[in-house]
């Protein structure tokens, strides 16, 4: 998979995702990531990405030449593929664990970091396929959410994780949070495992698994329940 990520703040993108499991996916060759600044687009001497909306209004509107420009010289650099055009925006669809799974499967992805006000409406009339929201809340800049994209999307690449049921296994792989994680020591100042982790018998810590997952998400995700069994 390639994914390009057009950004104004290209630092802001680079940092988390040169670490880690993300740094080794790429050493890995299990994704090609390229981060790009906007204004490498722009035509003018001071590299100028937004203005005044029409209509007035406060803050600024990011100009729609410069992204189609990136964009278009993106999918010109790999004729082969039909890339998926992605913008990081409050206003796009609300990302979950399905929509992450979906975008694993293509092949290449662009996706553009809002900031400002928004994008000219032009670009997501015209340009964009999905509009993307990490959560029901404003960021100061599209950059941060596009990190959060990438790493949901890589996590689940085969070979991106060591042990390849660790994503199936996942909160909402599944409809359900994941159950509670014990390590050792088997009791902490007096707070001791459940028996049926120790038991090893397979069959019955999988049914508490299971039941404690409920239990979670009941508490914790209500809404979750009945999307998945």
């Amino acid at each position: 998979m390639r994914i390009d990520i057009v950004t104004l703040f290209p630092e802001i993108c680079r940092g988390p995702l040169s670490e880690s499991i993300m740094k080794r996916a790429q050493e890995n060759r299990i994704v090609e990531l390229h981060i790009h600044n906007l204004r490498d687009w722009t035509t003018d001497k001071h590299h100028v990405v937004d203005d005044s909306p029409f209509g007035g209004g406060q803050g600024m509107v990011m100009k729609p030449e410069p992204i189609y420009a990136a964009v278009e010289d993106l999918k010109s650099q790999i004729a082969n593929r039909k890339p998926q055009i992605l913008l990081m925006s409050p206003a796009g669809r609300r990302l979950d664990q399905q929509m992450a799974q979906q975008l694993s499967q293509e092949s290449h992805l662009i996706i553009i970091s809002g900031h400002y006000e928004g994008v000219d409406h032009r670009v997501i009339e015209h340009l964009i396929d999905l509009e993307i929201s990490i959560g029901d809340y404003v960021l100061t800049n599209g950059g941060i959410a596009a990190v959060v994209l990438v790493d949901s999307i890589v996590r689940l690449l085969p070979g991106t994780l060591g042990h390849e049921q660790s994503a199936a296994d996942d909160s909402f792989s599944n409809g359900l949070l994941e159950a509670p994680q014990y390590t050792r020591p088997a009791d902490f100042r007096g707070w001791k495992v459940p028996e049926v982790l120790l038991s090893g018998n397979h069959a019955e810590i999988a049914k508490w698994r299971k039941e404690q997952a409920i239990k979670r998400t009941r508490e914790n995700r209500p809404d979750l329940l009945g999307r998945g069994d």
